[in-house]
């Protein structure tokens, strides 16, 4: 086997081959490298780049077509972050901070310069609670006539126990006494009816407020012993305060179902959730 004397095409450095190599690269046209390492770099056609961030101004290699993507070059994304972000604020018109004696310049369109201020910003005595809860207490009594029960203020009720104590020093502080529990107290309804509990009294004080002719305890067909809470012509209206509860409860309700059924009455079922938070009678008595 004969050899001969090759330049490199990468380096320029003079290496020894077999005429057979250099013979067959000669007929495809092929470079001749004196390595690997030469070979990897003559496909390398980019340019080694020093970054943009003055704090970093690493070396990094780029291709051509990418470097003539970008208007500058940066070794990362974060190093592009933090030049393009002080670029884009320098441009922003600015002011201060509006905590007192803080001389931090931010954006216009803020009005702190951290989470910090902002929240210490938005900070209340307890005082000042107590006279946001007991307005929307008296607020409600305004406008329906009777005290909130807790899940109909739902939205100050956890603030309402932290700054009172409980719910019902608020609304002891707001200047009324404290509704006895739902279902554990007689009421009289605005028309003078008998009420087994607060959610039958604010039933029935709709229907009065409604103007819907109504009548309250009447026995049921075959069932002297059970009664309906209100009759509206063949519509028999209950409130299952305790469903799903108690177990005797729940087998009494599917007695009454059982009734209406058989003697064509038109059962309407009435649940909390149906009262509390928001009232919801209109809807599902649309008789």
């Amino acid at each position: 086997m004969y050899f001969c004397q090759v330049v490199c095409a990468e380096c320029r450095k003079t290496f020894i081959r077999s005429v057979g190599q250099v013979n067959e690269a000669k007929k495809f046209h092929w470079k001749q490298f004196c390595s690997w390492n030469c070979l990897a770099s003559s496909k390398m056609t980019g340019s080694t780049l020093q970054c943009l961030n003055p704090q970093c101004k690493k070396k990094f290699y780029r291709l051509q077509n990418q470097i003539k993507k970008v208007r500058k070059s940066f070794c990362s994304q974060s190093c592009a972050t933090i030049i393009n972000n002080k670029e884009r604020s320098e441009k922003l018109v600015r002011k201060q901070c509006a905590t007192p004696g803080c001389n931090i310049s931010i954006p216009s369109w803020q009005n702190y310069c951290s989470i910090v201020h902002a929240t210490s910003s938005r900070k209340i005595s307890p005082e000042q609670y107590k006279q946001k809860i007991i307005a929307h207490i008296q607020s409600f009594y305004n406008n329906h006539g009777r005290i909130p029960l807790k899940r109909e203020l739902n939205s100050i009720y956890k603030v309402a126990w932290l700054v009172f104590g409980s719910w019902n020093n608020a609304i002891i502080a707001a200047g009324y006494n404290p509704n006895p529990v739902l279902f554990a107290e007689k009421q009289i309804a605005n028309d003078g009816h008998p009420c087994d509990s607060l959610a039958e009294k604010i039933i029935d004080d709709w229907l009065t407020t409604e103007s819907i002719e109504h009548k309250r305890s009447i026995p049921y067909p075959e069932g002297k012993r059970l009664k309906v809470d209100f009759v509206i012509e063949n519509h028999w209206i209950e409130f299952f305060g305790l469903a799903g509860e108690v177990q005797r409860y729940d087998e009494l309700v599917r007695i009454k179902r059982r009734l209406c059924k058989k003697h064509n009455l038109k059962l309407v079922e009435v649940y909390p959730k149906d009262l509390f938070p928001t009232n919801h009678l209109s809807e599902i008595l649309n008789i």
